[in-house]
Order: C-alpha cells, then sequence, then structure tokens
C-alpha cells in the first residue's frame, strides 16, 4: 500500500518544507512510562507496595496516564512478576488512565482480567534484528501477534496503544530504513491501533531525521493526532527532538520520572528515558499546559531513586530539589513543605489514584 521508493521521495521533498506547526500547541499530554519503562531494567526488585506508592504520586502530580506494568513473562522480566497483584491493587473507577503492556494474547487475557485496565500496549519495531532479540519474532510475525491482541481487546471493549522501537537507529543492525517505521505504523493503524508511540529507543535520533518521519507518517494519516513521541536521551537529543515532534504537531509525549530505565535490549546497557521533569520544565517556560506539578514530580522522582540507591537523572528534577533544601522548603524527615503529613513513612504517598 505505500511503496518504499514513495516514502524516499516524498520524505526528500517535504524536508524542505515549513514546518506545519511553528509555533507550540497550547497543551501536550504526557505519558508517564515510569512504573512500567522506567522500572524494567533496574536492577533492584521494586515491591508492589512501592510501585503503588509511585503510581499515587505521579498521580497526584497530575498525571492522567500512566504506564504501570507489563504481562510478560516474569523469566523475561522479572521486574514485573507482581503485574496481577500491581493490577488488583488499582482502582476500577480513576481519573487515571491504565495501561499495561501487553505482548502477545496471553498477556492481554491476563491484563484486562483486571478492571482497572484501560489500555492495552503492544510493542513492536522497525528493524529486524531488534525485534528478534526484543520479543524473539520477526517483525511481520509480531504484527500477527498483534492483531489477536487487538481483537481480544476490541472484543472487551478496550483501545489498543502501540509501539515502534528504533525508529531512528538500532543498536544490533545499525540504520533504520525510515520506509520499516512507515509500513510498521500503516500496519498497526490498519488493524485499528488508535494511538502509535514512536520510539528511539536508543536515542541516536537528531530533529533532521525525525522531522522526515513525522513528515512521512502524518502525510498518510493526514494529521499526528494519532501519533506519540517516545525520546531517549542517550546523545542529549530527546528535547531537540520533542520539540521538532512538537513543531510537526504531536501534542503526546512519553516521559519517565527521574529519567528512569531504557531498554535492557538496548545492547551495552539500557539507554534513559526522557525524564517527564526535564520535558514539563520545558514545555512550561514555553506556555504549553501539561496539567502537572514540577514540585511533585520532582518529589515522585527523588523517592523512587532513593530507594533504587542511584541519582536521578533528571536535571530539572535535581535542580529544584536542590533550589527547595535552599530555601527551607525540607523537612527534616525529607519530605517537602507540600505534603502535609510529617508522620507519613518515606515513599508512601499521602493520598490514593
Amino acid at each position: 500500500m505505500f511503496p518504499r521508493h514513495a516514502f524516499l521521495a516524498s520524505a526528500r521533498r517535504l524536508s524542505t518544507q515549513p514546518l506545519p506547526h511553528p509555533s507550540p500547541p497550547p497543551a501536550v499530554t504526557i505519558i508517564e512510562v515510569g512504573p512500567r519503562d522506567g522500572l524494567q531494567s533496574e536492577q533492584a526488585y521494586v515491591p508492589p507496595l512501592l510501585k503503588l506508592n509511585l503510581i499515587s504520586m505521579l498521580a497526584e502530580a497530575g498525571h492522567t496516564r500512566i504506564e504501570v506494568t507489563s504481562f510478560v513473562s516474569p523469566k523475561w522480566i522479572p521486574q514485573f512478576k507482581d503485574a496481577n497483584e500491581v493490577m488488583a491493587a488499582l482502582p476500577a473507577e480513576s481519573p487515571v488512565e491504565f495501561s499495561v503492556l501487553t505482548p502477545n494474547l496471553k498477556g492481554v487475557e491476563a491484563a484486562l482480567s483486571h478492571s482497572a485496565t484501560d489500555v492495552a500496549s503492544v510493542f513492536g519495531a522497525a528493524s529486524e534484528a531488534f525485534s528478534q532479540k526484543n520479543i524473539n519474532c520477526s517483525i511481520d510475525e509480531s504484527i500477527e501477534r498483534f492483531r489477536k491482541v487487538v481483537e481480544y481487546a476490541t472484543e472487551k471493549g478496550k483501545p489498543v496503544r502501540g509501539y515502534i522501537s528504533c525508529i531512528a537507529g538500532c543498536p544490533f543492525q545499525g540504520a533504520v530504513d525510515p520506509n520499516d517505521v512507515v509500513r510498521v505504523y500503516a500496519k498497526m493503524r490498519e488493524m485499528g491501533i488508535e494511538e502509535v508511540s514512536l520510539g528511539d529507543t536508543v536515542g541516536v535520533g537528531t530533529p533532521t531525521q525525525i522531522s522526515q518521519i513525522l513528515r512521512a507518517l502524518i502525510a498518510l494519516d493526514g494529521s499526528a493526532e494519532h501519533i506519540a513521541l517516545h525520546c531517549h536521551d542517550t546523545y542529549g537529543s530527546s528535547l531537540a527532538n520533542i520539540l521538532r515532534g512538537l513543531d510537526h504537531g504531536v501534542t503526546k509525549i512519553d516521559a519517565s520520572v527521574a529519567g528512569l530505565g531504557g531498554c535492557p535490549y538496548a545492547g551495552g546497557g539500557a539507554t534513559g528515558n526522557v525524564a517527564t521533569e526535564d520535558v514539563v520544565y520545558m514545555l512550561h517556560g514555553m506556555g504549553v499546559q501539561t496539567g502537572l506539578d514540577l514540585e511533585r514530580l520532582a518529589w515522585a522522582g527523588r523517592e523512587v531513586t532513593e530507594f533504587l540507591g542511584i541519582q536521578t537523572r533528571s536535571k530539572a528534577g535535581l535542580a529544584l530539589w536542590k533550589k527547595m533544601v535552599k530555601e527551607g522548603r525540607v523537612r527534616e524527615d525529607g519530605h517537602p513543605d507540600f505534603v502535609r503529613s510529617a508522620t507519613a513513612p518515606r515513599g508512601v504517598a499521602t493520598g490514593a489514584v
């Protein structure tokens, strides 16, 4: 349906045209992926109670969309051996949309057995090598798995979100043909996937690459309405790539609190997700609304990184916390001044999702 030569010709032609949305949008939705994508590659196991506390803190910060867990085999990702326990503890009725990763029919059946599951997500790749390493099948085989997930979710009245990994490069095969991004995107949209998150999984993408890919996809779909961006910050280009996405009308951005995580199959270790705090700081400075409380995000990032025994990877989160300490806004118990209870245990949010 979408010939390879047609994409390359249109991408080269469109790359010379003015940006369609030179002004930032009035609002952007941040999809918080910290509890899932952020934790999946961390070495320390985070028990269910602390995962739920993190989700609660993120909800209190204003998040309306949170990716909370993954129904993958514990053999592959031990961090999510408690997926059923986490989902069972989340409320069925909540202003927060809870999404979960579901690699296959078995996964989506388990996920949708919980009333708190709002969205099922499938994950593929634009790289054949990465698809084999990540989900042990070819791209075409993964598409057939997705169809079964989408069919089952549709029967249950639940939407499906899709991920395309390695849109700008692959740790195993190197360069990725943009036509392969278009091909996977088109197949996902054709089977009824409403939102597709484009992942620069190893963080090698540049604004020029992002622009060319987005122009081609928007030419096919008519707008950026069904596109989200999922950037990693390996080479420090994530915020620039997100800005370029905004230029093309993208208003949905994946981010991970404290810059947690990355892909465990990225070769040579995981690369970091763009930090939610950094994205929010940039957007608020541009006058773009997110509905998020930056100070509460910084607190959530600090709590989870202290448990993990690592430093936050968010420059904005670290700077803001230091500023709050300097201003005397952090009490001796380690809680910031906007937390009412001075007796709550560290890492336990005082509200509920």
